[in-house]
């Protein structure tokens, strides 16, 4: 009996032993790729930047502010997609002049006085963009006022992009007190190289029937993972546009929102009431449950992007066509398994 203890005894230090030995290769073999990585990382980085890029950022919005009716017709002349025929030169020439436009453009000085680190980051971005797409012709960018109009921040065509800086003031500033607090949070200068990002990524991704959940889910991770090629100088919750407490919570419950999905069969749900609970801006994502509150919104695009950056990290497949590629398709080959 004591030689059959004793004989069990070894085993499992054995077994132990075994399982430490097995457990420290691991470890091993995840620092190499982590170091490989990295260092993959650091030379795509050094590339991108040596790459020149000849941009140069238009102030109309102060070029507007100081102008006079003399001025007028060489600004129309320069800018004429920003000048509507539909209005004769008198209404120009009033809102040079109108108080809430004064207003706006003493806002917008006072908050990008030192325009130095936003033209900064901006001259990073399409650095990134360049190294990723080497077709991209470098468009005319021409910072705008908008009238806040926060449903349209940016807008970018291929030879033109137009930034309304009074929609990037700081979500405290009193232009904004009537918004929603998940509105206002976006609305801060920190935000407009992420918003270039998103609008780029839209012309890049071939996705035309978006029926199902999982459909939108993968839509919005394409463009998630677009953006950690793009502005890797961001961090990840500003990717998104979330608050850093929003994106912990977003992490710490990843495995319980997936069960969720899973367990109601959302997946290749058509309900579009699903977009609003998951995907669209909100104060929040809805699972009708007590936890609701304590949610950020579009925690669809969240989970979107984790599926789509598992894929990438399971899979060959260069970025260009994983952009092309059916949710289903990408989905089924992603191997992807929620952070518990």
């Amino acid at each position: 009996m004591l030689r059959r203890l004793s004989l069990n005894y070894i085993l499992k230090i054995k077994h132990t032993q075994f399982q430490l030995l097995i457990g420290l290769k691991t470890i091993v073999l995840l620092l190499i790729a982590c170091v490989f990585s990295c260092q993959n990382t650091s030379k795509i980085e050094k590339e991108i930047s040596q790459i020149e890029i000849d941009l140069n950022i238009e102030r109309f919005d102060q070029m507007f502010a100081s102008s006079t009716a003399t001025d007028l017709p060489e600004l129309q002349y320069n800018y004429p997609f920003l000048f509507s025929k539909r209005y004769s030169d008198s209404v120009w020439i009033n809102r040079i002049s109108d108080p809430i436009q004064k207003l706006q453009n003493k806002a917008v000085d006072s908050v990008f006085e030192d325009f130095g680190s936003t033209e900064s980051e901006i001259v990073n971005f399409y650095k990134h963009l360049k190294y990723y797409n080497k077709t991209l012709k470098t468009p005319r960018l021409i910072t705008v006022l908008s009238d806040v109009d926060y449903r349209n921040k940016v807008i970018v065509t291929d030879s033109i992009v137009l930034i309304a800086l009074d929609t990037y003031l700081g979500e405290e500033h009193e232009f904004y007190t009537s918004f929603y607090d998940y509105i206002k949070q976006n609305l801060n200068k920190d935000h407009i190289v992420p918003d270039l990002a998103t609008a780029y990524a839209e012309q890049l991704i071939y996705q035309p029937k978006r029926a199902t959940f999982l459909d939108e889910m993968i839509y919005c991770g394409k463009q998630l993972y677009l953006k950690d090629l793009w502005i890797p100088f961001k961090q990840n919750h500003k990717k998104i546009g979330y608050l850093p407490a929003q994106y912990q919570w977003a992490e710490d419950n990843e495995f319980y929102i997936w069960q969720y999905f899973v367990e109601k069969e959302l997946l290749y749900e058509t309900d579009r009431k699903l977009l609003a609970r998951f995907i669209l801006p909100a104060p929040f994502s809805r699972f009708n449950l007590e936890l609701d509150s304590e949610s950020p919104g579009r925690l669809g695009q969240y989970m979107g992007w984790q599926i789509v950056k598992s894929y990438m990290d399971n899979n060959s497949t260069p970025v260009h066509q994983m952009l092309q590629m059916e949710a289903s398709e990408l989905f089924n080959n992603a191997k992807f398994k929620p952070k518990k």
